[in-house]
């Protein structure tokens, strides 16, 4: 790749003219300047390709860090899934130990009916024998009427007497008839009821309760099946998502060791562009920081002035205590040169973006990354959408970034960094950054950051 950076062999001394002499200097500077062209070219290049494979890491490291919570969160869904089985288990066992119990007092209450047929059956007998005795003693009583008129008038209140026997004995009759039907429509009753409770042994039920029993049994035996299977299940899958976890765990690690080298890639290939940049040789970034250099000096004065005027006072101009502007997403926040750096700096920083058209912003940023006041293209207020507030509400943010900081606590002359710029909703631009330190009083007050793309 870097072939072209190899020594050439000297060529042959010659006696030459002076006039010759300095067109053969001119001539090598504009070929030393060619090369350093093309070399910063080429490193340009490279700087790009590297912050692309840095984002694609970046990218990736965030896939995968969703991905181990997402896995996380299957495991303890898991954990619970398996715990409602083990609890539907044990919901299970103990209705099947209730229907062997209800199966149990079913039997009982079949012996119980049985008492009570047999009871039944000695009250129908009680019943018929009580109707023979009122047959017996109406027949008793009617002879006893005819004697009564036999005897005439001596028999006469014995008539009434046997008559009245005659009428209790019927009544008796009738009550006992009555008895010994309802008993018989219960006992049919009963005994149907018997037959729906009463199982023989060894005999599968055909009908009534113990055939719902059989059923009920059957289907909590098929819901603890599944439930066990189900949990069989759960453990597999469990393991593999644990064992998934720690693969990504290791992809974590080398990641992280990519993204390393991908930052030592990157900062090398910025090093090589901001070397070339400052060898005096001109590149494409020469006219960029140039401007930037003078746009921060034209900041720096400008606070300076604002200072000697009276209108901010240094601690104030310093000012690190960001308060967080209430429901912002993401976060903005104040200083208390806000109002300042609202007049002051879009005079400055406005026409910058005029510059040229590969231009995207130029901001003022102070040591910690708090862009108080953005271009005005990105300072509209939010709209509570984050990918578009992430585009276009970029003022009163904290960019604390490895770019932003970067170009923030720069104190050298200038810097050149690549990179990827969120602009929310999953999208990205690729852009080249200039940035100059800004010194207010002596002191380092942050920096002008340049950006613009390739």
């Amino acid at each position: 790749m870097f072939a072209f950076l190899r020594e050439r062999a000297p060529a042959p001394r010659t006696v030459r003219s002076h006039a010759h002499a300095d067109t053969e200097v001119g001539d090598r500077h504009a070929v030393d300047n060619a090369l350093v062209q093309r070399l910063a070219s080429q490193v340009s290049q490279i700087g790009r390709d590297a912050a692309q494979a840095r984002g694609a890491i970046e990218d990736t490291q965030k896939l995968v860090v969703s991905q181990v919570e997402s896995l996380g969160q299957l495991n303890q869904q898991l954990e619970h899934v398996q715990g409602a089985q083990l609890a539907i288990g044990d919901a299970t066992a103990a209705s099947v130990k209730a229907v062997a119990h209800a199966r149990a007092v079913a039997q009982q209450v079949a012996s119980e009916v049985a008492g009570i047929v047999s009871v039944l059956q000695q009250v129908s007998t009680a019943a018929a024998d009580i109707t023979q005795i009122a047959l017996q003693t109406r027949l008793v009583a009617f002879n006893a009427m005819v004697e009564a008129k036999r005897a005439g008038e001596a028999g006469r209140g014995f008539g009434v007497v046997a008559d009245a026997v005659k009428d209790l004995a019927g009544r008796v009759e009738v009550s006992s008839k009555t008895i010994m039907g309802t008993l018989t429509q219960l006992d049919q009753r009963i005994e149907a009821f018997s037959q729906d409770i009463r199982v023989e042994p060894g005999v599968e039920p055909t009908r009534g309760i113990h055939l719902a029993f059989a059923h009920v049994e059957a289907g909590v035996v098929r819901i603890n099946d599944a439930a066990t299977a189900s949990r069989s299940t759960c453990a597999a899958v469990s393991d593999k998502t644990q064992h998934l976890g720690q693969e990504m765990q290791h992809a974590m690690v080398s990641l992280d060791a990519a993204m390393g080298c991908s930052d030592r890639f990157l900062n090398l290939s910025e090093q090589l562009i901001d070397e070339l940049a400052g060898s005096g040789a001109q590149t494409e970034d020469t006219p960029f920081i140039q401007a930037v250099q003078d746009g921060a000096a034209r900041i720096a004065a400008t606070f300076e002035q604002a200072l000697a005027d009276g209108r901010i006072t240094l601690a104030d101009l310093f000012d690190d205590q960001y308060r967080p502007i209430a429901n912002t997403h993401p976060a903005q926040h104040l200083t208390r040169h806000v109002a300042l750096t609202d007049q002051l700096l879009p005079p400055i920083q406005e026409p910058m973006l005029g510059f040229s058209d590969k231009v995207v912003f130029c901001i003022a940023t102070d040591r910690n990354g708090y862009i108080a006041t953005h271009n005005r293209k990105y300072c509209h207020p939010q709209r509570g959408d984050l990918a578009w507030d992430t585009a276009n509400s970029r003022y009163r943010r904290i960019f604390n970034d490895r770019t932003g900081l970067a170009s923030a606590r720069n104190q050298r002359p200038f810097l050149l960094q690549t990179y990827r710029r969120d602009m929310g909703g999953g999208q990205y631009v690729l852009l080249k950054e200039a940035s100059a330190p800004i010194m207010v009083a002596g002191r380092h007050w942050g920096g002008l950051r340049f950006a613009y793309k390739f």
